[in-house]
């Protein structure tokens, strides 16, 4: 019996509870949603029929909470370097905790968050002053956690390695043990490695070896013990060239090899494995050919 868990990032559209169908549609055993609309700042609550009947949706489909992925909205910015927006930041961070313990589920993935400083050329060929304006950030971030998993329970904060583009980070694994490190409760914080932001930010997965050492580094840096679930994306840019960009299994920069690898790597048993490739009219035939993958 197959440890891994595939789905995809699932429209939740006309009530959360439609996500699990959509889910079911697709062959999905895991998934992942937006629990409000993810370009608006406030959302009207979750009222406790949508929340009942998302439950029972859930409950009859057979999908465990702990294989579904939950996404925040994209407006949040954890290490904004303005207090209004910061703090804008932090309360709707607050509130999509929140919703997923309403709904019952046990992760909440996020991006880490972007400095938003323009640096001039001068100044980034300056590596004393990037690392200044990054570990800045960086520990704003980690505050923002830590005061978010104060005021709620239970909710795994998962954060999502980025490609760096512009100013965003997170892209280097040393990021990401940075900010694990500052976080207080290591019960409640772990890590979602997307596979076309690895490829881009210059983490090489395409041959045996290439995944072999990536995979060494992150559990060198961060640790498996932090691996709470994984976007599976090919690429269109190239490797490192920190260009966000996604594409339909095996007709990116990536290939099929590393798909392969993964399916058969016992790191990432029993974790959500969330495609966010570009056409969704094939996900069904991407499960089924990931799943073939397997030994």
């Amino acid at each position: 019996m197959s440890r891994k868990f595939v789905g995809a990032h699932v429209s939740a559209s006309g009530g959360v509870f439609n996500a699990v169908a959509n889910a079911e549609m697709i062959g999905a055993k895991a998934f992942a949603l937006f629990t409000k609309n993810q370009k608006q700042w406030v959302a009207k609550d979750l009222d406790n029929q949508t929340v009942e009947n998302f439950k029972t949706a859930l409950a009859k489909s057979g999908i465990l909470p702990k294989h579904i992925l939950p996404h925040d909205s994209y407006l949040i910015n954890l290490g904004h370097p303005e207090a209004e927006q910061l703090e804008k930041s932090r309360l709707a961070f607050v509130d999509e905790l929140e919703r997923c313990a309403l709904l019952g589920l046990v992760k909440l993935n996020f991006h880490p968050g972007s400095h938003l400083v323009k640096v001039n050329k001068k100044d980034k060929e300056n590596l004393e002053v990037m690392e200044e304006i990054e570990e800045r950030c960086l520990d704003t971030i980690a505050a923002s956690i830590n005061m978010a998993l104060d005021k709620t329970s239970g909710v795994i904060a998962v954060l999502e390695n980025t490609a760096g583009q512009g100013s965003n980070l997170g892209w280097r694994f040393e990021h990401l043990a940075y900010i694990i490190d500052k976080v207080q409760d290591k019960s409640r914080i772990g890590v979602c490695i997307d596979t076309c932001h690895m490829f881009t930010a210059g983490y090489d997965i395409r041959t045996r070896e290439a995944y072999d050492k990536t995979w060494g580094e992150f559990e060198r840096i961060v640790g498996f013990q932090y691996l709470m679930g994984m976007h599976i994306n090919d690429s269109k840019p190239p490797l490192g060239s920190h260009v966000d960009r996604h594409q339909s299994l095996g007709k990116g920069e990536i290939g099929l090899d590393a798909f392969r690898f993964l399916m058969n790597d016992a790191r990432m048993d029993d974790i959500p494995l969330i495609l966010e490739t570009i056409d969704e009219s094939i996900w069904s035939q991407e499960i089924a050919l990931l799943y073939s993958f397997e030994n």
